[in-house]
């Protein structure tokens, strides 16, 4: 018996990660819109937020040409693709969207925006059988799009003080 609760009590510590069971996830982040200074959200956040909902199968970050290398850099270290888009980011968005609507391996649709132009996008994902995440911030963040999702997160503003201790 003593074995038993032993093992009950490390399965606490088995990290969630890819499990085998969980839902395929496809995050789409609207960069110019939401990985902006005066944000300064993390993407090593939304990973984990989105970890409740399945394992990310697709992560993609738009960004327009005058995206710094050092924004790229960090996109890639995230695992993520960044797609550089040389005219409007919400077109090919909502195509890489469209994409992953369509895939039957993504279970999740996630978009991280506070754009109001994606609404049909999120309407289309929940007839073809997805379920929708929208993640998005203040100020500005659509009341239409926050409805729309079965899923809406809100990211607070991070303060751009210097963290104590120098921790990050």
């Amino acid at each position: 018996m003593r074995n038993l609760e032993k093992l009950s009590s490390l399965k606490e510590y088995i990290p969630k990660m890819g499990e085998p069971n969980a839902k395929s996830v496809a995050i789409l982040i609207d960069g110019p819109n939401m990985l902006r200074k005066e944000f300064g959200f993390d993407l090593d956040v939304i990973k984990e937020i989105l970890k409740e909902y399945g394992n990310i199968k697709v992560g993609k970050v738009f960004l327009n040409q005058y995206a710094s290398d050092k924004l790229i850099e960090a996109i890639v270290n995230q695992g993520m693709s960044p797609i550089i888009v040389a005219g409007d980011i919400d077109v090919q968005m909502a195509v890489e969207a469209f994409e992953a609507i369509r895939n039957p391996n993504i279970d999740v649709v996630a978009l991280m925006t506070r754009n109001t132009d994606f609404l049909p996008l999120v309407n289309i994902a929940k007839e073809n059988g997805k379920e929708t995440i929208v993640i998005g911030a203040e100020p500005g963040f659509s009341i239409a799009l926050k409805n729309s999702a079965d899923s809406t997160i809100v990211l607070k503003k991070q303060h751009s003080h210097s963290h104590p201790h120098g921790a990050m």
